[in-house]
């Protein structure tokens, strides 16, 4: 697949998010506990299907975070990149709603669109500040 099929596939991805609350990396607005890729986030804003493989063919991906001691409304940037052909996918701010709890971040291809096999990753960002890294393969 070559650059110009990655910026476009890049520029049609739509990102949804269902956030209870998360933490990762201890700061003075957040402190996050725990973050996993996985395929969805079910009701109780709990991980499904956790894994760093997903299969060929696959349309969406979720980076499930875990949270306490947060500050309501802090922010995280989920930065999504395409490793493989060194793209930047697209940057999700999303705020923490509550004090305690979990959320995830899905990215989803439009149309019915697959992923491209390769390599990811998510960076996730407090105040400019990397706080945690998850990578992923598809296919």
């Amino acid at each position: 697949m070559n650059i110009k099929n990655i910026a476009l596939i890049s520029a049609l991805i739509s990102v949804g998010v269902a956030v209870q609350s998360c933490s990762v990396i201890e700061s003075q607005k957040v402190r996050l506990v725990d973050a996993k890729m996985a395929t969805a986030v079910d009701a109780d804003f709990m991980p499904v299907g956790v894994t760093d493989m997903f299969p060929a063919g696959t349309e969406r991906v979720t980076c499930w975070i875990k949270w306490k001691d947060s500050k309501i409304n802090t922010e995280i940037i989920a930065k999504w990149h395409y490793l493989t052909d060194d793209v930047h996918i697209v940057d999700y701010p999303f705020s923490i709603p509550k004090r305690e709890g979990s959320g995830g971040i899905t990215i989803t291809m439009p149309g019915g669109k697959k992923f491209p096999a390769g390599s990811y990753k998510v960076d996730l960002y407090l105040e400019k500040r990397l706080i945690k890294t998850l990578q992923f393969r598809v296919g």
